[in-house]
């Protein structure tokens, strides 16, 4: 049984109020500075995904932002997980989403029209093991989880464990499981490791469910590069600058408030129905460091790029794919613009 955290209801005007007040020249009012100074977005339409992971507050904080940019019909477009992100943005039924860097890599190659804007966050997923497992080597001959093998778990997974010189393909025995059922085969021993996103992470320290082998949020290398980058679909970014631009800057503007103010954003998701747990949510906020200046996306990049070709997974170099699907100009222009 858990202790349910009941915060008070979310009001718009005072999380307005807050962004306004918080603290950084990135949250300094919506229409400040060179934004009033901005021809309005080419279109009033903006999609985004919503999935139940946590980790996506920022795309989910900016609504209001959103709409104090110019878009007056703000959608978030509901998906399973994230294996449902890239073909959404491939496709152009969402114009930008929130997307882990490995994934993006993968659809790059293969040729999907999908631009990376910027990264968002550093860390979000934990591995978590049984006894038998106290760091990565150990998952030599051990059985791991995940929902299929196509997914941004495995993805992530054959990162890792290319990173500590493993064989994705000969020593590992994967298992496709949901997560909910990988969590309780977790639980009973009957796989030996499971790569969770919030919020199952803290789900399963609350319930004791094996122990983190490794956290992408403080664990070298993994910390050092974001998890969480923002990409958008080719053309809509082609055709719309100005509006790539003014969402970018909200969704930026909301991943300070989520750094800066951790309790009116989880108060935010709860409210709006993105996560049914205040303190699973306050947790990640306060955990995340949704840093986006501090780290390189052209970095992050090329080590997961590094890392998948290790695997095979990738034939092109990082210097192709990053020529190929990035598009840092927008980014450069708010880093100036939005100096703390």
């Amino acid at each position: 049984m858990h202790t349910s955290y009941r915060p008070e209801r979310f009001n718009r005007r005072k999380f307005l109020s807050g962004v306004t007040l918080a603290g950084t020249a990135g949250l300094l009012g919506l229409h400040s500075g060179p934004a009033a100074a901005e021809p309005p977005p080419e279109t009033t339409r903006i999609r985004l995904i919503r999935i139940p992971s946590i980790c996506q507050a920022p795309q989910y904080v900016a609504e209001e932002l959103l709409r104090g940019e110019g878009f007056t019909d703000v959608q978030y477009i509901q998906k399973r997980g994230t294996a449902d992100i890239a073909p959404a943005l491939a496709s152009g039924e969402v114009d930008l989403s929130a997307h882990f860097a490995a994934p993006l890599l993968l659809h790059l190659e293969a040729g999907d029209p999908i631009v990376i804007l910027t990264g968002l966050h550093v860390g979000c997923f934990e591995l978590f093991g049984t006894d038998r497992v106290q760091a990565i080597r150990d998952l030599k001959g051990k059985t791991v989880a995940v929902p299929a093998l196509d997914s941004s778990r495995y993805v992530f997974l054959a990162a890792m464990t290319a990173y500590v010189g493993l064989d994705l393909h000969r020593d590992i025995n994967f298992v496709e499981q949901p997560g909910a059922e990988s969590i309780r085969l977790l639980r009973e021993g009957k796989i030996d490791a499971y790569l969770g996103f919030p919020p199952e992470p803290q789900e399963m320290r609350e319930q004791q469910i094996g122990h983190v082998v490794i956290s992408s949020t403080v664990d070298r290398p993994w910390s050092q590069y974001f998890c969480c980058m923002l990409a958008g679909n080719r053309e809509f970014v082609r055709t719309n600058p100005v509006a790539t631009k003014r969402a970018l800057r909200a969704i930026l503007k909301a991943a300070d408030f989520c750094a800066s103010e951790p309790e009116q954003s989880a108060q935010f998701i709860v409210g709006r129905g993105y996560t049914k747990r205040y303190d699973h949510a306050l947790q990640v906020m306060r955990a995340i460091p949704y840093g986006w200046r501090e780290y390189s996306a052209e970095d992050t990049l090329r080590f997961y790029a590094l890392r998948l070709h290790e695997v095979g997974m990738l034939k092109n170099t990082p210097q192709d794919l990053l020529a190929q699907g990035t598009d840092w100009r927008f980014l450069d222009e708010l880093k100036k613009e939005l100096r703390t």
